[in-house]
């Protein structure tokens, strides 16, 4: 499959990945049609999803059965009127037809707008009326209809629900139960919740008619996780699925044996990161465990039961894994674990290093991209260090008078931008061409993210140009200080913000969640031991001169931690 798209498929260093990385693009490339359809025919008893929940239900789905339910799917959606161009959400958890609904999308050429099922009425208002969604699909669960029903009347776009049940015994029971098309009492005349299984079920199965679709149009759209303010369209075109072969072919080292697991909520971009494009273009089995509630036990209890062999989750997982008893589990399957969606503690990375042998290889990227700086196999990771630019990106960084920065100046991270966008950059916000050119000018992408680079070229993570600290004429990247309270054993998680000073300009603050077992102990003496220990890990002018426990963080739907809430608190003092 990689041979269809690359000119060069195996590397040996990477040197050697970065000067010979050369795409072949088609004219019409459609993901579901060029990859998925084409694993059909030609390893159609391979298994492509093996999806499991916290009950135990069990779906194993071929490429070949995975094509023809796509099709089929497809051709049920067109007969409600979705076409080419028109956007529709999915709010579907972990439920096994997200994958399903997001290929058979793809075959319209309709535009997917995956969401999270915590979206609040405000949310799914603000996202069908900026996006002028025509239809949702949506769990059958009590919170999301009930929010989705009570954003309606201010929904004017909106013409189509389909709701996807539990299973489907549980639609048949409801089936029985109510019309599978019925009207509820808080919907406007007009508006119905379909039901995805009984559509399915009553559409004949055949080959669907390809569609054909341009390059340049658009196929997926993610609001950002507003860590800064309301939530920006990031709009994908069709060569952006294309554009994470190399995330899963190359940094999550994957091939026809292997079953990949990445932890990440479908309402997320990671989950195209790591459950979808990269991982089929490499022909591996995506493995899905649909859960409600994180336990690191439980799901290590999956991991070893299914053999996974490949593993991708953000840091905040690794740090609970760590915390239980690896030597309890059988994870010989296991061969290759990377890391992404926020910035690695090292403390992490030689906890688990040490307790399964496996080195965390890190990687990162945005919603507007795929992987842009990434640890790839043939390199030996420098913990904590996001690793080197992926060779479709050309990376610079760029200080705040647009010179290109040093090695071991901090600068902002920056894509170079040519006549032709590199593969994977996003096309736009959508429908906001001052915001479009406010991060995208002068023939750069700026990313808002800071970073400093070693004399390998390797880059470190700084933090978000807006958290950056300035104090006493100090610039402080807040990852540096979390990075040194989380090698800390009291600290489970933390956030450094800056708190205006009359003297210094801003002071840095610390704002700490602590393990159970020290609860008890938060006050002055643990502030002290903890200010002193930054002291001994980083500059001693880093440390933290506020320090505040709290039982948990500020954080968006996707989990990044909200620090300009922390901020925006402060100010209120």
């Amino acid at each position: 499959m990689v041979e269809r798209f690359l000119k060069q498929t195996q590397f040996s260093s990477f040197e050697d990945y970065n000067e010979h990385l050369e795409f072949i693009i088609p004219e019409h490339f459609n993901f579901a049609y060029d990859v998925m359809d084409v694993w059909a025919e030609e390893k159609p008893d391979g298994l492509a999803l093996l999806w499991t929940n916290d009950e135990g239900e069990e779906r194993r789905t071929t490429f070949a059965q995975l094509k023809s339910e796509t099709d089929r799917a497809a051709a049920y959606l067109q007969s409600l009127g979705i076409c080419k161009g028109d956007p529709v959400m999915l709010i579907l958890k972990r439920r096994y037809e997200w994958w399903i609904a997001m290929l058979a999308l793809h075959k319209l050429g309709a535009v997917v707008i995956p969401a999270t099922h915590m979206l609040t009425k405000h949310d799914i208002i603000y996202r069908n009326t900026r996006a002028s969604v025509k239809a949702i699909i949506c769990v059958d669960d009590p919170y999301v209809m009930s929010q989705i029903e009570a954003a309606m009347p201010e929904s004017p776009t909106v013409k189509t629900l389909i709701k996807v049940a539990a299973s489907k015994d549980a639609a048949a029971k409801g089936a029985a139960s109510q019309p599978a098309d019925r009207v509820s009492d808080g919907l406007p005349i007009g508006i119905t919740f379909l039901d995805w299984h009984s559509g399915i079920d009553a559409t004949p199965a055949a080959p669907f008619t390809r569609i054909f679709n341009d390059n340049g149009d658009t196929m997926l759209m993610y609001f950002t996780s507003g860590t800064s303010g309301e939530p920006k369209m990031v709009a994908h075109d069709f060569l952006y699925a294309m554009g994470h072969l190399t995330t899963g072919v190359f940094w999550h080292n994957l091939s026809q044996d292997s079953i990949h697991l990445t932890v990440a909520d479908t309402g997320w971009g990671k989950a195209v990161w790591g459950k979808f494009y990269g991982q089929w273009f490499a022909g591996a089995t995506v493995f899905v465990f649909d859960h409600e509630k994180f336990d690191a036990d439980r799901l290590l209890r999956q991991m070893e039961r299914y053999h996974v062999t490949s593993f991708c989750a953000p840091p905040t997982i690794y740090r609970f894994m760590i915390r239980e008893d690896l030597s309890r589990y059988d994870l010989s399957a296991l061969r290759y674990c990377c890391t992404a969606g926020e910035a690695l503690n090292p403390a992490v990375y030689d906890k688990f290093l040490e307790q399964t042998g496996i080195r965390l290889m890190e990687g990162f990227g945005q919603t507007e991209t795929t992987m842009t700086l990434g640890t790839m196999p043939w390199m030996e990771p420098k913990p904590g260090s996001m690793g080197k630019p992926n060779g479709q990106y050309e990376i610079v960084l760029l200080k705040a008078d647009g010179t290109l920065c040093e090695d071991g100046e901090k600068g902002e991270i920056a894509i170079r931008v040519n006549e032709n966008k590199p593969l994977g950059l996003f096309k736009e916000y959508y429908r906001d061409p001052e915001l479009t050119h406010e991060a995208w000018h002068d023939g750069y992408y700026f990313t808002g993210d800071m970073a400093w680079r070693d004399e390998d070229g390797y880059y470190w993570f700084e933090g978000r140009k807006d958290d950056v600290i300035k104090s006493s004429g100090y610039r402080i990247g807040p990852f540096e200080v979390e990075s040194a309270l989380m090698t800390h054993p009291a600290v489970v998680e933390c956030a450094i913000t800056g708190v205006p000073d009359d003297i210094r300009g801003m002071v840095v603050k610390a704002t700490i969640v602590l393990g159970r077992e020290w609860k008890d102990k938060a006050g002055e003496d643990l502030i002290k031991e903890l200010q002193q220990h930054v002291k001994r890990e980083t500059a001693p002018y880093k440390y933290p001169r506020i320090i505040e426990f709290v039982d948990e963080l500020p954080k968006t739907i996707s989990g990044k931690i909200r620090r300009v809430e922390i901020r925006q608190k402060d100010n209120k003092k």
